[in-house]
């Protein structure tokens, strides 16, 4: 007969949490960012200093950036290990719902234990309480809801012995992977509980890799063998199947050409003859073409997003079948795909086998010889635009020229997700975008994540003026915890990128760019001292032969680096690309009005289903 243990509800969670294992041995829950406040203090702050070693704490300094970290680091470790997160009630559990939801969109696990009301009611209504006049169990955590795939509130101690597994169950699970939400009421925190001694014995995590199903598999194989022109999407889901190599192993045996999407790129290296760039509004050239010729279309481990069907006008050839290889059905079958459910690595095997020594004709190598060269030749324009200041194109350029095959470039929103997609030449595993929620102030808090999960690697973090004003406050984290990394802060003085959709959707230049905002006075923000007030070794380029030349500087230095240099706000990246559907407004001038007829034309062009 087992024995017992009497712990408080917060020590019993952090011990459980500390002997989750994943396959290798290692803590699934790595560790633990808190910012403590009421709510969260008095129960799991001194159960997290109890525990020591044995479940780390590490404090940031913003409950939605240290959010971010934490999402960052499952992202890097493909969702096979993760961290968890904790706050106050109130606003700090609040400030965590935004990158809940930016987990939840990109189906990545983390662990939010924002602090709650009191269970047993006798304070209420405490400091930060949201009162719902019609609902007395609600609570500002019920925000966390539409954005988590698992919501708990623990209201008695003994919850954590059901609520605890069901969180890790959903954390591990390939389909249904993604943030989950324990709500801890602060009352419960401090209670004690007999708990039994079993619930304590290590556990290990295995993640599952489900097969498909035969019927599905032969159906496709059909679907190929009769192709004339197929072609693979290669989305996040390889990524996070570790399916990189038997992708590109399946495209050479059958001579089918594979793009890859935001989540998809750098699975495998620009230099594959078969990988012939990204889809969609951010397209290469000779992957956007290969796109509207195709007449298979076959999805692996994407959710097929606007931006990778340019809105569902990019896939147009009237003879195209859709295709969706996917752990869930419900990606599997969306915009009337035909589809396999199943791990993209053995989904592959099995599709291989079943084609057998059948070959696609292959792809044209000359459209990716052209396009690579018009690669180069976008980003090695010279130095000056015609406003006198380097383009993002040009930024990336300078930076890929001194890029090795350790470095893995970072993004998240803005003018350089955009551009890297369609220009950066990424080395496999060398690239890290956050573009399912394309979240400003993910950049910084997100650079630190990858280079704790990848400590021999160079991060190099894209980062704009406008998404660094949103949140940089982890950069003195990462100085504290002399985590090494290189920013790359373009200041083009607003939100460039914006004020180019608005000019483009008809929209007169206003309220984007800091001359045309409502100022007294137009800000000149020091970045570098702003930098170096953090602790950051922080320097401003001078040109981009010297950004280059201070990037290969920054190598050996144990805190992180910031280079800030001046670009112009105006040009595009002048290649790749296709139409999005944004609303242009029907009538208020002759321009909005033939813009309109424009946008019109487009979404005739729009096939989502067939």
């Amino acid at each position: 007969m087992t024995g017992t243990i009497r712990l408080t509800a917060s020590q019993a969670m952090v011990r459980w949490l500390s002997v989750q294992l994943t396959e290798q041995g290692d803590r699934f829950i790595e560790g633990v960012w808190a910012i403590f406040g009421h709510g969260n203090v008095a129960g799991l702050g001194q159960a997290l200093h109890g525990i020591g070693a044995e479940l780390p704490t590490w404090r940031g300094q913003n409950e939605q950036t240290m959010a971010h970290t934490a999402i960052a680091y499952a992202k890097t470790m493909k969702r096979r290990k993760t961290m968890a997160v904790t706050s106050s009630i109130g606003p700090g559990a609040t400030n965590m719902v935004t990158a809940a939801a930016l987990a939840h969109v990109n189906r990545l696990p983390v662990l939010f234990i924002p602090g709650d009301v009191f269970a047993n009611r006798r304070p209420d209504p405490v400091l930060q309480q949201i009162e719902d006049f019609d609902d007395g169990t609600v609570s500002a955590n019920d925000a966390f809801r539409p954005v988590v795939r698992y919501f708990d509130r623990i209201t008695r101690p003994e919850h954590i012995l059901s609520a605890l597994p069901r969180a890790l169950a959903v954390m591990t699970d390939p389909a249904n992977c993604g943030p989950v939400c324990l709500a801890f009421c602060q009352d419960v925190q401090a209670e004690a509980y007999d708990y039994p001694d079993s619930f304590f014995a290590p556990k290990v995590w295995r993640i599952r890799r489900p097969l498909p199903d035969p019927d599905e598999v032969s159906a496709v194989a059909a679907l190929i063998r009769a192709a004339q022109k197929p072609l693979l999407i290669s989305g996040g889901g390889v990524i996070y199947s570790g399916a990189e190599a038997a992708l590109a192993a399946f495209a050479r045996k059958h001579d089918i050409a594979y793009l890859e999407t935001q989540a998809g790129k750098g699975g495998n290296a620009w230099t594959d003859p078969l990988n012939f760039g990204a889809p969609g509004v951010t397209g290469s050239d000779c992957g956007n073409a290969l796109a509207a010729q195709a007449d298979l279309i076959i999805g692996v481990g994407t959710r097929f997003q606007d931006f990778t069907t340019a809105s569902w006008t990019l896939f147009r050839n009237p003879a195209r079948k859709l295709v969706s290889i996917n752990l869930h059905g419900y990606d599997a079958n969306k915009h009337g795909a035909i589809g396999v459910v199943g791990d993209a690595k053995a989904t592959l095997a099995q599709l291989s086998a079943a084609l057998g020594d059948h070959k696609a004709a292959a792809p044209d190598a000359a459209l990716r010889r052209a396009w690579h060269a018009k690669v180069t030749a976008v980003t090695a324009a010279p130095e000056e635009s015609a406003n006198g200041l380097p383009s993002d194109a040009q930024v990336i350029g300078a930076v890929q020229r001194v890029a090795t095959d350790n470095s893995i470039v970072m993004c998240a929103a803005g003018t350089m997700p955009g551009a890297l997609h369609v220009l950066w030449q990424a080395a496999a595993g060398g690239y890290h975008m956050e573009y399912g929620y394309s979240c400003m102030g993910y950049e910084i808090a997100g650079a630190l994540g990858v280079a704790l999960a990848a400590p021999g690697k160079e991060v190099i973090c894209f980062v704009g003026d406008g998404s660094y004003m949103m949140a940089n406050s982890e950069l003195a984290t990462a100085v504290m915890r002399r985590v090494p990394f290189t920013v790359v802060l373009t200041d083009n003085r607003g939100y460039g990128c914006i004020n180019r959709l608005q000019i483009a959707t008809g929209g007169a230049e206003f309220n984007n760019l800091y001359k045309e905002c409502a100022v007294a006075d137009g800000p000149e923000i020091d970045f570098v001292a702003h930098a170096r007030a953090m602790g950051a070794h922080a320097e401003k380029a001078s040109g981009l032969a010297d950004l280059a030349a201070r990037i290969v500087a920054a190598r050996g230095r144990t805190r992180p680096t910031v280079i800030v240099i001046e670009t112009d706000p105006v040009p595009g990246t002048g290649a790749g690309g296709a139409w999005w559907d944004v609303a242009v407004p029907e009538t208020g001038s002759a321009q909005l009005e033939t813009l309109r007829e424009i946008y019109e034309a487009n979404t005739t062009q729009q096939r989502a289903f067939d």
